[in-house]
């Protein structure tokens, strides 16, 4: 196959196919142009809601926190007081609901307002991840908690409505649509991610980075422009799984990694970053194999982002550069 040539890819986690289309990276663009963020911010803002000290918009007062800061969203998604995930109502057949419940908390990454995962040594993103540990710990002990959603928007274009270095978990009910996605794709081959590394450890092509414990690399089917994954070397179903080693390896991954990003476009680079594991529902779930998504919008410079629209919404995803070639963009930036 001559993959410099429009080409189908497919994605056993999710079971789907992506349309990839080499020949249009060339296309003039008269289309959108994003305005950087500000690259200038204050090590603390007395005006954010999310620093030190400060008080938020709820009346309560942030701690002087010196690291890793867990509170209660102050505007969840989810609420816990409601029926439990049993109250389920189809009147008729193709009008069904659910009852959902869970929690929401915010998880701010340093009190520097100024900073970055990128801007963190990996000493400070493994306060991050003893975070994430114990959350998960926590909440996945819960009888009404079935799956804890970790992740991270960072940066205006994707959202991101305070600028303070801060990620979010969603505990919910239920499992969510694309975690069942990657549920099944595991059932249907057992093994998949563990012998998928075992190729990409051979094969270089998509591969970033490397230490004892992680490897970062970009998938072969990814569709987001600078899409990548970072993947345990040996098979860990959830993060409270990892022990102090991997912890580290962790870290030592996402500061090389996010720091890497940064030097595609001299931006701070914009994604959507979360941590895929297996349910909290009370199965073992043997197939999992726990994993890191990253999602930039970005696609020719720090102006230019990936639009998922048209064809995108309607037929199937699209991208413009091959997995290879946004592999040898980024592992050029890896220090």
């Amino acid at each position: 196959m001559d993959l410099a040539k429009p080409h189908r890819r497919f994605n056993p986690l999710t079971q789907e196919w992506i349309l990839v289309s080499p020949q249009r990276a060339t296309r003039p663009w008269q289309g959108a142009v994003e305005k950087p963020a500000s690259a200038i911010r204050p090590a603390h803002d007395p005006k954010c809601y999310l620093c030190a000290g400060n008080t938020r918009v709820n009346g309560v007062t942030n701690p002087s926190y010196t690291g890793v800061y867990v509170f209660e969203n102050d505007f969840p998604a989810l609420l816990t007081d409601a029926v439990g995930k049993q109250d389920e109502v189809i009147e008729p057949v193709f009008l069904r609901a659910q009852q959902e419940t869970g929690v929401c908390r915010v998880i701010c990454f340093s009190p520097r307002h100024d900073l970055t995962l990128a801007d963190l040594p990996a000493e400070e993103i493994r306060g991050v991840i003893d975070a994430w540990v114990e959350q998960c710990t926590e909440l996945g002990a819960r009888p009404d908690i079935s799956y804890v959603q970790l992740f991270e928007n960072k940066g205006e274009v994707m959202g991101c409505s305070n600028p303070h270095p801060h990620g979010q978990l969603w505990a919910t009910a239920h499992v969510p649509t694309e975690v069942e996605k990657e549920t099944c794709g595991q059932l249907a081959h057992r093994g998949l991610l563990q012998e998928y590394l075992a190729h990409e450890l051979s094969d270089r092509s998509r591969v970033l980075y490397e230490n004892d414990h992680f490897v970062a690399l970009v998938p072969f089917w990814a569709v987001w422009p600078f899409e990548t994954m970072i993947l345990p070397k040996h098979a860990v179903r959830r993060i409270v799984e990892l022990d102090a080693s991997g912890c580290d390896g962790l870290a030592d991954a996402m500061a090389h990694l996010t720091s890497a990003y940064d030097r595609v476009f001299d931006v701070s680079f914009p994604y959507t970053m979360g941590v895929h594991q297996a349910p909290y529902d009370g199965e073992a779930h043997d197939e999992w194999h726990m994993h890191l998504h990253f999602y930039p919008p970005l696609l020719r410079s720090a102006a230019v982002k990936k639009f998922m629209v048209g064809y995108e919404m309607l037929a199937q995803p699209q991208r413009d550069l091959t997995a290879e070639q946004a592999a040898e963009r980024l592992r050029a930036c890896v220090r």
